[in-house]
């Protein structure tokens, strides 16, 4: 046997010694969770040239109409806690009780303004006493289209020689519907009119509900993933006929981390099969959300006294990134990032 066909043999043999998971050709996406959410206010323009500029591949902006029928970036269609709106005595009448997915809602919405309108307003940081750093960048941006947000990501893609794509979520879509506000063919317009109509396109659409992306199929050929949460969810997301099943109209799979890395004795457990069972499946695996605050971490990883300090997030990381996800929604994108490398 010659050298060259014994090197090639001996490679064969150790990649296979390797999990599946672990042969993947491509290398985990980062996604910047709200921009870099954790260190700016969330959904602004400067929370997004943030994670650009910390190596996201791609920004996710929530997607949420006007009055007027265009789609804006907040995290909800209640902008009471992400705006001033509260403070701005024109609007004070616009103040209402909605009841949005089942749930009562009071505040003030962007179904209520036009663009023009909300324009006016300024952002502000979500969790104040979580992110007092963030908080000083208060007032400092508007809301931004998602126009607004395609064009960042396309001039910084110029910029930096690096494909940089958007990653819109549909918020509420059948609620919006019946309003007379769907969703769906105003975001397939939207890639349309930037070229993203493609399976190859710098662009995951996303939703907590099933039928408006399977509606959405119909419209766009941009990919698509299902959210699933925790609790109860829409489809199974749990088992690999779940999976399967989610394959027939979905290209991806967003599951909360606990779905892969549950919480055992205070700290992570072994992951879960969702990850080997999604990819025999054909479904991307996208978890969401990392992030650093001893708030949101299991206790064994929480750092210090406070909610507001950091944890050992970078342990979360390293735990996705072994389970073989494929991407990883984080606030704190430079983590990701960093861990990556």
């Amino acid at each position: 046997m010659d050298l060259t066909r014994r090197s090639a043999l001996a490679a064969t043999a150790a990649l296979a010694a390797f999990p599946a998971a672990a042969q993947r050709k491509k290398r985990p996406l980062v996604i910047a969770h709200r921009g870099a959410s954790g260190e700016r206010p969330e959904h602004t323009l400067m929370a997004y040239r943030l994670a650009i500029a910390q190596g996201a591949d791609f920004i996710e902006p929530d997607l949420v109409p006007t009055k007027d029928g265009h789609l804006v970036a907040r995290h909800e269609n209640e902008i009471g806690g992400t705006t001033d709106v509260a403070t701005r005595p024109e609007f004070a009448g616009r103040r209402a009780t909605k009841v949005i997915d089942g749930q009562k809602v009071e505040g003030w919405f962007t179904e209520d303004f036009t663009l023009a309108e909300l324009k006016t307003l300024r952002a502000r940081e979500r969790l104040p006493q979580l992110r007092p750093a963030s908080a000083k960048f208060d007032g400092q941006d508007t809301i931004p289209t998602y126009q607004e947000v395609v064009d960042l990501a396309k001039a910084e893609s110029r910029r930096t020689g690096r494909t940089i794509g958007t990653y819109p979520e549909m918020k509420h879509p059948t609620y919006f519907a019946g309003l007379g506000l769907a969703l769906e063919p105003r975001l397939a317009d939207a890639l349309k009119r930037n070229g993203l109509n493609s399976r190859t396109a710098p662009v995951f659409v996303q939703c907590f509900e099933d039928a408006p992306l399977k509606t959405f199929m119909t419209l766009s050929k941009a990919r698509r993933v299902m959210l699933v949460g925790a609790g109860a969810a829409p489809v199974d997301a749990r088992s690999a006929p779940g999976l399967k099943a989610i394959a027939a109209f979905a290209d991806g799979v967003g599951p909360e981390i606990s779905l892969i890395l549950p919480t055992v004795d205070g700290g992570l457990g072994k992951p879960t099969p969702l990850v080997s069972q999604a990819h025999d499946a054909g479904l991307q695996v996208h978890p969401w959300t990392v992030r650093a605050e001893n708030f949101f971490l299991p206790p064994k990883l929480k750092r210090g006294s406070s909610p507001a300090d950091h944890g050992d997030a970078a342990a979360v990381v390293r735990a996705l990134y072994a389970a073989g996800v494929d991407g990883v929604f984080s606030d704190f994108p430079k983590l990701a990032v960093d861990l990556r490398a």
